[in-house]
């Protein structure tokens, strides 16, 4: 199986996922968080709608500084003002990393990719492995993200399996 193959078969696996937690986040509490040294649930939602968006900024760009030298990278939104934007946002992200996957091929996902802050590189590993690293780290935010909707009495949807209020997978 060729690599970008099984990059592809992730997004339909934890694409659906991602966005069955997203629809679910509750409107009109984006600055609630659990404690003072947690994210915002709003900005916990816009990384969450985002992240399936770096795998395409991965096969596209060689590299992505978090805090450019002379201001904002810009490239990531921090708010969505409804949950539709958020989910729309999302649903891009899977769209256009799916469209890069289809156009690149396995030897340029092997090649070095970096992540800077502030003109410094932070990480540097095959396109591959950040990639995969995306994608853990987007389940980790989901997992979070459940955490968060049933401190706000919101019911957490079956993701992996079942869970209390959702048990489509019993």
């Amino acid at each position: 199986m060729k690599l970008t193959d099984l990059f592809l078969d992730e997004l339909d696996r934890e694409g659906p996922l991602t966005r069955r937690v997203l629809e679910r986040v509750p409107e009109g509490r984006s600055e609630w968080r659990p404690h003072e040294k947690s994210m915002p649930l709003g900005r916990l939602a816009a990384l969450i709608a985002g992240m399936p968006s770096w795998l395409a900024m991965m096969i596209d760009k060689d590299e992505f500084d978090l805090n450019p030298p002379g201001g904002s990278s810009g490239s990531f939104q921090t708010s969505f003002r409804t949950n539709a934007d958020l989910l729309k946002a999302m649903d891009e992200g899977v769209s256009a990393a799916r469209v890069a996957l289809r156009e690149t091929s396995d030897a340029h996902i092997m090649t070095i990719w970096r992540l800077l802050v502030s003109g410094k590189t932070v990480v540097e590993q095959p396109r591959y492995v950040m990639m995969r690293d995306s994608i853990s780290h987007l389940a980790h935010h989901r997992g979070q993200m459940t955490v968060y909707l049933r401190l706000n009495d919101v019911p957490v949807p079956a993701v992996y399996g079942p869970s209390a209020d959702d048990q489509r997978f019993s």
